[in-house]
């Protein structure tokens, strides 16, 4: 064992402080001060950390007086390791040219040799001076030997080198670092590398040359041995095939898996349990439609029903247990390529409603039908909505318009039709952007009467070779149903257009008429101005125009003093059973308008209450009616359809009424699902409130003649047309109008009725609250522009209808277009509404249509709203914003000869800047497909 100590003296007091740390030997050593050994002891590594790291961070004065003693009592060879070790880890995390800067002289004595070093050179903030320059020697150190005593420090000579002896020509130079792809001789790092590479390892100062050379090996040791290239090729081509082998092998397990979970159903349904994602296949084995059954369902795989759980019906029925039930099955079509499935959910928990989702977006095809939406959304996936009860409302406040029917249209050729029975609820992006939903869904009031306990879901998907195809099949199943040919046929000259073998019946008012002529909605700016003289003056000056056909006279429900009454206000209409005489001998058709609300001001109100022929209040006690708003009328209750006394009660009045004042037909304004009372309560259960109206209407067509009817959930009898919602005086009204006209055609309502030229009501521009139409009046006089545009869309649509005159204009121009555009409507327009009755009446197709059923494959046809086709022989493009003297025009495919002009013009293209002055509208006639230029 050999004792080293070494001291640090104070220059100033050449006082010595000498503290002893004594460090045991790995294998026994005594404990001093420090406990543990000095290979894991963390104050050792502490103290090491000093000693070598001191003068690099804080570098001795002449002034400043520090004492270190360094005691190890370690065999020689173990001290020089210890040593080494300690010093290149001290280092290993400074760069380079730190390492340089934070050499020490070290001065190490041995007893029985030269047994002195010292190491006093400091860190200089130049790093580009060489060592030589850097090197201040500034603290002599002494050795102390094994003894306790002091000894004189022997002399000190600066310019001495301390690694002065040669070392072996047998040891190698220093390895060159290589930084950057360059590689750096050793003496440009280390000054001392020329001296440090020729001291002997024996030499007497062996083990400062030996740290100094482990130090300049540093950087061979932390540079990366560059492997032989053959050798890397070959890993990096082994680690590449392995994740190519466990990518492959992954991927075929997850595709094994889904072939086990997706299984084909009817040939064409292919259907994952797993993810309960569900396609229907064409021939060519493409999607048709493809969506997300049970959408709100958790992830779980089916089983099969038990069997007291299956039909006989040969339908597949899966149960995810405790939540639902499902079962799909294929129905039978008289048409082979007419494919139609049945999905009908069970749920079998609470507050677990069905709810299936469809893919939209141009990839998965687009949707139509369902109705009129309150953004006035076309097609069906560009409108965002949480979900909604399908049920009819004012678009202006509710989700959707006055008609809807729960039938929807796919553009790749896929029909969905959801049973009547069924609490429908519809959303457009509610679990995703791209996805419409249907939902099966209890509430208090859209949906109140429950058919079972827990709610179910059951609609019908079918397919077609295309979307024209598939419609045309799909609304022929919705015709009316014990439709006569008396019904249909009123008026010789129709039943021998359209059924000629057909026996006919005279009747006041038919599908004939009402195509020809127009209607003649008196305007009643205020209810003491609408009275007996202002009908017969609003029919003379027709007569003074001369160019325009005797029609409808339609009589708002401002006829009665409250409504309700069934009685016509003698205050202002004394005569009018006279007055009626007179318009009938000039060709004037009289419509009057009922409805089945009675307000509390009614003196009928006590009647029907007394009899119970309203309806009641929900969970009142005893017969308390329920109350809602029609109109101006704030507070009316609602006749209740379902009391077998109800009708006939009202019938009565009715009949009086027709024989005192000779009434030829009447228009019902009904209502939507959104009027009836909020807690409503049926002599007998219905379904929703939209059922309240398909009941009434049932029942009035076929003892009442009708020429239209304010809303619907069923396709009304003929000659009863459908009117459009009531929109606005602007021209944001007017725009609603063909996109009414187009949804309503596509849901399957061929025959309706146009707003009134100009508008029904008139809400301010500045008016920022939500105003229900039915509490307005007739707008006043419309703006020139708005009137004429109105009017030249108006002449197109199969019932012309009109409020405001275009004499009350005074202006050679209005009256000059109204002329032209009677003109066209009788040489062009009614002979081609004709022509398509036998397809409205035969196979439910609209008169008017949106371009698509034209040519469902043109795309460009898809999406187009601001255009319509009058069957299939004439396309309209109307202005319809202000100040707009051009717009651009799509043609479907076949030769068009342009209205404005004359030119022909090929279809399958657009017209950009087509030019269409006020006074003319932009219409095109179809030319046989073998007409030449």
């Amino acid at each position: 064992m050999k004792r080293f100590t070494v001291e640090k003296v104070n220059e100033d007091t050449n006082h010595l402080q000498v503290p002893t740390f004594d460090f045991g030997t790995p294998s026994s050593s005594p404990r001093s001060s420090v406990n543990e050994s000095p290979f894991r002891s963390r104050k050792a590594s502490v103290f090491f950390k000093e000693i070598f790291g001191l003068s690099a961070r804080a570098p001795y004065s002449n002034t400043k007086t520090t004492t270190i003693l360094v005691s190890v009592q370690l065999p020689f060879e173990m001290h020089l390791k210890l040593t080494t070790n300690l010093l290149i880890r001290s280092l290993i995390t400074k760069s380079i040219p730190h390492i340089n800067a934070s050499l020490h002289i070290l001065q190490l004595a041995d007893d029985e040799d030269q047994s002195m070093a010292c190491s006093l050179a400091d860190r200089d903030h130049d790093f580009n001076e060489s060592l030589q320059s850097r090197i201040k020697y500034k603290t002599p150190c002494k050795v102390v030997l094994s003894s306790d005593e002091e000894e004189e420090p022997p002399a000190y000579n600066p310019k001495k080198y301390i690694f002065r002896n040669k070392r072996r020509l047998s040891i190698a130079p220093l390895p060159s670092l290589r930084v950057n792809d360059k590689e750096i001789m050793a003496n440009e790092f280390d000054t001392h590398s020329m001296i440090s590479n020729q001291a002997s390892i024996t030499s007497a100062s062996s083990l400062a040359s030996l740290l100094k050379e482990k130090m300049q090996a540093f950087p061979h040791m932390i540079r990366k041995r560059r492997k032989p290239r053959k050798d890397v090729k070959i890993k990096v081509f082994v680690g590449i095939l392995f994740l190519v082998i466990v990518f492959l092998v992954g991927y075929a397990y997850v595709m094994y898996q889904q072939t086990l979970m997706a299984r084909s159903y009817f040939e064409k349904i292919k259907f994952n349990k797993g993810t309960r994602v569900f396609r229907i296949l064409d021939n060519k084995g493409e999607d048709i439609i493809t969506g997300l059954l049970g959408a709100n369902l958790s992830n779980g795989r089916p089983f099969r029903c038990l069997a007291e759980d299956t039909f006989d019906d040969g339908s597949v029925c899966l149960e995810w247990v405790e939540k639902a039930r499902l079962y799909l099955n294929e129905e039978k079509t008289d048409d082979e390529n007419i494919k139609c499935y049945t999905i009908h959910w069970k749920a079998l928990v609470q507050n677990w409603y069905p709810t299936d989702c469809f893919f939209t977006g141009p990839e998965r095809g687009h949707w139509f039908g369902g109705g009129l939406l309150k953004g006035l959304e076309w097609p069906l996936e560009q409108g965002r909505f949480n979900f909604a009860p399908l049920i009819t409302g004012d678009h202006h406040n509710q989700q959707f318009g006055n008609a809807v029917k729960r039938y929807f249209l796919n553009s790749k050729g896929a029909a969905i039709k959801v049973d009547e029975k069924v609490p429908l609820y519809l959303s457009m992006g509610a679990f995703d952007e791209n996805l419409m939903c249907l939902k099966s869904k209890h509430d208090d009031f859209a949906f109140l009467n429950r058919q079972t306990e827990l709610p179910e879901m059951k609609y019908k998907i079918c397919t077609g070779p295309d979307m024209k195809s598939l419609h045309s099949a799909m609304t022929q199943k919705s015709l009316w149903d014990g439709l006569k040919e008396e019904d249909i046929s009123c008026g010789k000259d129709f039943m021998m257009y359209a059924l000629p073998n057909a026996k006919y019946k005279d009747c006041n008012i038919n599908i004939h008429s009402l195509l020809e002529e127009p209607i003649w909605q008196i305007p009643a700016l205020s209810l003491k101005n609408f009275t007996e003289t202002s009908i017969y003056n609003y029919t003379e000056t027709i007569i003074e125009m001369g160019f325009l056909r005797l029609g409808h006279v339609l009589i708002n429900e401002f006829w009665q003093k409250n409504v309700g009454d069934f009685k016509m206000d003698e205050e202002r209409f004394p005569t009018l059973e006279n007055t009626i005489n007179i318009l009938h001998r000039r060709g004037f058709k009289i419509v009057l308008t009922i409805q089945p609300f009675i307000s509390t001001e009614s003196a009928r109100f006590a009647e029907v209450v007394a009899k119970q022929l309203v309806i009641s209040e929900r969970g009142a006690e005893y017969y308390v009616p329920a109350l809602t708003r029609y109109h101006n009328a704030p507070s009316v209750a609602m006749l209740d359809i379902t009391n077998n006394a109800t009708l006939p009660w009202m019938m009565d009045r009715i009949k009086k009424l027709r024989k005192a004042y000779s009434i030829d037909s009447f228009y019902f304004d009904i209502g939507n699902g959104h009027n009836v009372p909020r807690h409503y309560k049926c002599h007998r259960p219905i379904d929703n409130p939209d059922e309240y109206k398909t009941l009434f209407l049932s029942k009035l067509e076929n003892v009442l003649s009708m020429i239209g009817i304010s809303s619907s959930v069923t396709v009304p009898k003929p000659p009863t047309f459908l009117s459009l919602p009531p929109v606005n005086a602007s021209w944001e009204g007017m725009r609603t109008v063909v996109i009414s006209a187009i949804t309503y055609g596509v849901t399957g309502y061929p025959f309706i009725i146009s707003n009134p030229v100009g508008g029904d009501f008139l809400i301010p521009e500045n008016n920022s609250k939500s105003i229900m139409y039915s509490t307005l009046t007739a707008p006043p006089l419309p703006d020139p522009e708005l009137y004429i545009r109105w009017l030249q869309l108006s002449t197109f649509l199969p019932v012309i209808r009109f409020n405001h005159l275009p004499s009350e204009y005074k202006n050679e121009v209005v009256e000059g277009v109204a002329k032209e555009l009677t003109t066209i409507r009788s040489k062009t327009v009614i002979p081609v509404l004709k022509k398509y009755l036998n397809d409205a009446m035969n196979e439910g197709l609209a008169l008017i249509r949106p371009l698509w059923m034209m040519d469902s494959t043109d795309a460009s046809c898809l999406t187009i709203d601001d255009e319509f086709s009058v069957g299939e022989d004439l396309i309209v493009a109307p202005i319809m914003n202000q100040s707009q003297f051009q717009r651009e025009v799509y043609l479907p495919q076949g030769i068009w000869k342009d209205g404005i002009d004359g030119s022909l013009r090929k279809g399958s293209r657009w017209m950009h800047n087509y030019k269409v002055p006020l006074d003319k509208v932009a219409y095109f006639v179809k030319m046989p497909d073998n007409t030449r230029f």
